[in-house]
């Protein structure tokens, strides 16, 4: 009997969940972060070299095809239509991958991401942005990178609070690679799961070293430049009149974040009889997306570089152009999430900000047109992700400026009109290792500090 014991307890001690020390955990955030950097340059070579297959030496093959009656023009449309349908077979074929919702809503419990996702989200990703997508690769790499990190700790038998942090220190990896903002991605990663401010303040230090450490590794691997990515004519010097635009852009920007969930609600509504029918439901995205850029071709893809072309001749298009575009952009977006396309939305936001901040800058010249497009870009991310502190950091390094002031105001102005505007909607308190959540907190908040939990296959 006494042997039976000593063997159960040995047994037990032998599964029962573990945890390391800060050194282990650093170290441990350092290796995730290498990776992290390693998967984001695979990510972006691969992207690139089909961008390039796509829209540049396929039309230029395909150009003696088209003829006066049937334009080459017409390829956009063939071609988003195409990426849709190949969207909707790897869905069909590979299973359907999680959204930004689920990545949430895993961050929280069990803590980690179903590394069995990642084929299906890489392919249907990749295809979603050669296609014209208004979707970007911050998502997918969130979830790659961070199921990486959770996929180690579960290995080594960790708790759940570490095992969180191995999960934030794989996404800061892929948001520091992709925005060029360690810090930033970092703060970004811990802001995303909440809807009032960051909580799992345990996983900022490994986060902001994984983050960096995958900047590092994705520059050096890539040999893109660092600093900022956009590069305004001229920046203002601030004054206090400007810290009060600040503020008025921001309630402008949740404003507009506010059309755009309609918008984004309405499509929504407008597919649903669709969505059990994946190939059918993607390809018709593509299509849309293809018409929607014959008419507004600014609209076609991401809005990483679109962006720089607003800045640099956004001007020349006029105030109703550009409000027209930065609606064209928000049905955009629509289509593409709920067609069943796989990527982020936070550059496309960026984008609508953009066009919609000059075109206020060139209706009120006393407005700068960098301090416009800048806080209703940060202003319009805000309300739909909830993370005014990480889109300051990031925003003030991508347009390599000093406006961090005017646009923090911006933000949190934006953050304040729209704390009841919810959009991901798994976003919320974190769960206590105690089981005592904090005040306001929901009783669906509190889970037990564990091990985590093998996850469930999704519905």
């Amino acid at each position: 009997m006494t042997v039976s014991m000593n063997f159960e307890g040995a047994a037990a001690a032998e599964t029962a969940p573990r945890d390391l020390d800060y050194a282990q955990t650093m170290l441990a955030a350092a290796a995730i972060g290498i990776v992290g950097g390693i998967v984001a340059t695979t990510y972006y070579l691969v992207l690139e070299g089909f961008m390039h297959l796509v829209w540049h030496t396929l039309p230029e093959q395909l150009e003696p095809f088209f003829s006066e009656s049937f334009p080459a023009t017409n390829y956009v449309w063939i071609a988003a239509s195409v990426g849709g349908l190949l969207v909707g077979l790897t869905l069909y074929l590979m299973g359907l991958p999680g959204e930004v919702s689920f990545v949430v809503e895993k961050v929280h419990d069990p803590g980690r991401i179903d590394i069995k996702q990642t084929p299906a989200m890489v392919v249907a990703s990749l295809f979603s942005i050669m296609a014209g997508g208004s979707a970007g690769p911050e998502a997918p790499l969130v979830q790659v990178n961070g199921s990486v990190g959770g996929w180690m700790a579960q290995k080594l038998g960790l708790t759940l609070r570490t095992t969180r942090i191995f999960t934030f220190c794989g996404m800061a990896a892929a948001l520091g690679a992709f925005f060029g903002a360690p810090l930033g991605g970092a703060l970004f990663a811990l802001e995303i799961p909440h809807r009032r401010g960051l909580e799992y303040y345990e996983a900022l230090i490994p986060a902001t070293l994984a983050a960096i450490l995958s900047f590092v590794v994705f520059r050096l691997t890539t040999g893109l430049s660092i600093g900022g990515m956009y590069h305004f004519t001229s920046i203002p010097p601030l004054t206090l009149i400007n810290l009060a635009e600040g503020a008025v852009l921001g309630a402008i920007g949740a404003a507009v974040a506010a059309l755009f969930v309609l918008v984004f609600r309405t499509v929504g509504w407008l597919t649903r009889p669709l969505e059990r029918r994946t190939v059918l439901l993607a390809t018709l995205g593509g299509l849309s997306i293809g018409l929607i850029a014959l008419v507004f071709p600014q609209t076609l893809f991401f809005g990483e570089r679109e962006i720089e072309t607003i800045i640099e001749t956004g001007s020349t298009f006029g105030i109703t152009m550009l409000l027209m575009i930065g609606l064209a952009k928000m049905l955009a977006i629509s289509c593409t999430l709920h067609s069943g396309f796989r990527g982020g939305f936070i550059f496309p936001l960026f984008y609508i900000g953009a066009a919609v901040g000059l075109a206020i800058a060139l209706g009120f010249p006393q407005v700068h047109p960098t301090i416009g497009m800048v806080c209703t870009m940060a202003a319009v991310n805000v309300a739909i992700t909830k993370t005014p502190i990480s889109t300051t950091v990031i925003l003030s390094v991508l347009s390599d400026t000093a406006m961090v002031p005017v646009i923090v105001i911006a933000s949190l102005t934006s953050f304040l009109l729209t704390i009841n505007l919810n959009m991901i909607k798994t976003q919320r308190s974190r769960s206590i290792a105690t089981g005592e959540a904090r005040p306001g907190a929901d009783a669906g908040d509190r889970t037990p500090d564990t091990a985590a939990p093998p996850l469930q296959p999704e519905g």
